[in-house]
């Protein structure tokens, strides 16, 4: 790991570190989601780390780019805080995607083109295209894909062989339940109605996504189905 992105990484959470991982209790992700991932799914991602690894670093610099979009769409002042969260996360997001292009030159792994999976269209193409309800939606999704991937890294954590990246997963732990928290908490700040119904309805969306066969593999894709 650079000496920057170990200063930056400090900066942001100076009780965790990828060398010594805080502990995380994600029992609230994982009630909060429709079904922990398949084994299906983690026996085929352990197969081939090098595609969850590049898809990793796909998903943080994705993630990084829709923040930045939304700091630039909502900058009125109704929206201080969400401008402050959403600062914070894309700094975060950016200093991850350094982080996992760093373990794929320590491994060795060559930078190769990798198409997107289904699962963030699948979710956004349920978004509402009026405001704010478009923008409330956003978050919602933000907050289940932050979610599942909080969870996927656990699960991977536990039965992949290499340590080090064990190590590095369980160190996300903590950064990702605090953006799907923001996410969630910005959504409903942002709501003069409970968005009870919508978190409802995209938590099925989301475990249909995640329990529907799949031809792809990547980190957040579905049931293998490719054989």
């Amino acid at each position: 790991m650079s000496e920057l992105a170990l200063k930056t990484q400090e900066d942001l959470d100076n009780d965790n570190s990828i060398h010594q991982p805080k502990s995380v209790d994600i029992s609230h992700i994982l009630a909060f989601l429709d079904g922990e991932t398949p084994q299906k799914w983690l026996d085929e991602a352990v197969k081939n780390l090098p595609i969850i690894i590049q898809d990793h670093a796909n998903c943080e610099k994705k993630a990084g780019g829709t923040a930045m979009n939304l700091i630039f769409r909502y900058q009125s002042q109704e929206h201080d805080e969400l401008q402050r969260k959403i600062s914070q996360l894309i700094r975060e997001e950016m200093l991850h995607y350094e982080q996992v292009l760093e373990i794929m030159a320590e491994r060795g792994q060559q930078w190769e083109h990798l198409p997107a999976g289904r699962y963030a269209s699948g979710l956004l193409k349920h978004k509402r295209t009026y405001e704010p309800q478009a923008m409330i939606d956003v978050l919602i999704i933000g907050a289940f894909i932050e979610a599942r991937s909080c969870e996927r890294f656990s699960a991977l954590s536990k039965v992949i062989d290499d340590e080090k990246l064990a190590r590095y997963y369980r160190y996300l732990l903590k950064s990702e339940s605090r953006h799907f928290e923001d996410y969630l908490h910005l959504a409903q700040s942002l709501s003069k109605e409970p968005i009870d119904e919508r978190v409802a309805f995209f938590r099925q969306v989301e475990g249909e996504l995640i329990r529907s066969p799949d031809k792809e593999l990547r980190f957040h894709s579905g049931v293998p189905d490719w054989k």
